[in-house]
């Protein structure tokens, strides 16, 4: 027990081992270099072509995520220059920090200098986290986020200082300038400690506590919630249409896909942790942290989300299982350095640019984001031939119109040095940047998926002229997309525009 300033005891459950700063952190720099290392061998990711234009149109909220990952893409590429690593070094570093911050969950419950660096290599394995410290994504910012509010949970949970309070409403807000899947985090954390009761006095006066950093959250991320609010919060519908995707096949392989992209071979020590959080009495007190797990599996099932959105958690868990997991083996590292290296090797294979991209079709059954690196600049030269059939004097009043934001992203990146137009798309937040003018009332070409026909239905006179090849033979989402020449379109710009909108 220690003394706090009113003189009331408060309660320590276990005496914090020094943490192994330099290992970790070297574990840590590692992961990071090598992320550095390999971002410039494929190229842009679809979501990172529209945080780019995103970042460009800068605003308190879109409507399929807050603002904070289009703004670091802006900050990234003008500070170190609209290339894939000037983009991903920011998501090293960030994977970097997770490191760090496993070790330190590890630490909270109990780990030694040992079970510290088997968590900091049990995050760096993690096919997982390979994945979102390769590539800028709302999810490389989640993780890192997450964790540390799960640090912050832990750490009230364990000394029922109130001082952390105010801490823990700040990360959540911040964490909500990102994304808002934080919340069913919260949710699950306070349905695991009502379940589990942790012991009297490990957060005291909590209902106050509760309140304060609610007030400190809200402040936070106030004015991206506001925009939300006013828009009529566009998330939720583009969350509708994530799980309308997904699907009942989705639902039946989540559990399968999240613990495959987590790394199959740090299953046991997860394991090991929820056991460990369940079981021991020394870990009462983190107990939560074990029932909020399934429980944000299932509120991510309802909600059709994706099999990763709990993988923080599940890290979480998995720190606590590392020093039991040492014990087991006789502190000894030398049964589970084999577990953890093939586990590195499978993860890299899976989630980064280690193979050719002739070979890709392997991993993009695992990692789909693997292919959607592939195949942007192809998709623009095609496209430039096209736009270059339209006569040169109909082309001041032709348009160009796209079905997704990665194709416009694409466009925007590389299509100024092949003489093309602005993109306009009706997807997610581009259809807020507005249609064409209603004076481009001239041939329209359309680049569209290969499912995607109905985008021609406004437009007269529409025939195909070319299909995009990567020349890779990869199934991503942009190979065989058509590029549909139509005379022009049935009504003005301005009124065709309302049905043009897609999440």
């Amino acid at each position: 027990m220690s003394i706090r300033g009113n003189g009331r005891p408060s309660p320590q459950w276990g005496k914090l081992q020094p943490f192994a700063l330099r290992p970790v952190l070297a574990v840590g720099a590692l992961l990071a270099a090598v992320l550095i290392a390999l971002s410039g061998r494929y190229g842009f990711h679809r979501d990172e072509l529209y945080f780019l234009m995103a970042g460009q149109h800068p605003a308190w909220g879109y409507v399929d995520q807050p603002p904070l990952t289009p703004l670091l893409a802006r900050a990234a590429s003008a500070v170190l220059g609209p290339t894939p690593t000037g983009l991903r070094v920011l998501p090293a570093l960030l994977s970097g920090c997770s490191v760090l911050l496993t070790a330190l969950l590890a630490r909270e419950t109990g780990a030694g200098r040992g079970g510290q660096l088997l968590a900091a290599g049990c995050c760096a394995c993690s096919g997982y986290v390979l994945a979102v410290g390769h590539l800028l994504s709302t999810s490389t910012f989640d993780l890192t986020a997450q964790l540390g509010v799960l640090l912050l949970t832990l750490r009230l949970l364990r000394t029922g200082a109130a001082r952390w309070w105010p801490a823990l409403g700040a990360a959540v807000g911040v964490t909500l300038l990102n994304k808002q899947l934080v919340l069913s985090l919260l949710l699950a954390l306070l349905v695991g400690v009502l379940v589990s009761r942790p012991p009297r006095g490990s957060l005291r006066r909590p209902v106050a506590g509760v309140l304060l950093a609610l007030l400190v959250a809200a402040a936070v991320s106030g004015p991206t919630l506001w925009w939300q609010a006013a828009h009529g919060w566009p998330e939720l519908e583009v969350a509708r249409v994530i799980s309308h995707i997904e699907g009942v096949s989705g639902r039946l392989l989540f559990l399968p896909l999240q613990l495959l992209q987590f790394s199959p071979l740090l299953v046991p020590i997860a394991l090991v942790g929820l056991r460990s959080l369940l079981r021991s009495e020394e870990l009462r007190w983190a107990r939560p942290l074990a029932v909020a797990y399934p429980v944000l599996c299932g509120l991510v099932l309802v909600g059709g989300g994706k099999p990763y959105y709990p993988l923080p958690l599940l890290l979480a868990v998995t720190a606590a299982g590392c020093e039991p997991a040492l014990q087991r083996a006789g502190r000894s590292w030398r049964s589970l350095r084999p577990q953890l290296l093939l586990a590195a090797a499978t993860s890299a294979l899976a989630a980064l640019p280690l193979l050719p991209v002739s070979t890709l079709a392997v991993p993009n059954a695992v990692d789909a984001d693997q292919g959607e690196q592939v195949g942007w600049p192809e998709l623009v030269r095609a496209t430039a031939a096209a736009w270059a059939v339209i006569p040169a004097d109909q082309r001041p009043h032709a348009a160009l119109l796209v079905s997704n934001y990665g194709e416009a992203g694409a466009l925007a990146r590389y299509g100024p040095a092949q003489g093309l137009p602005t993109a306009y798309s009706g997807h997610m937040s581009l259809y807020d940047w507005g249609p064409p003018p209603d004076g481009d009332d001239g041939p329209v070409l359309l680049l569209h998926q290969a499912d995607s026909a109905r985008l021609e239905e406004p437009f007269t006179d529409c025939r195909t002229l070319a299909r995009i090849d990567s020349g890779h033979h990869l199934a991503n989402q942009e190979q065989h997309a058509a590029l549909v020449l139509c005379t022009g379109p049935h009504r003005p710009w301005s009124a065709l525009w309302p049905g043009l909108r897609q999440y």
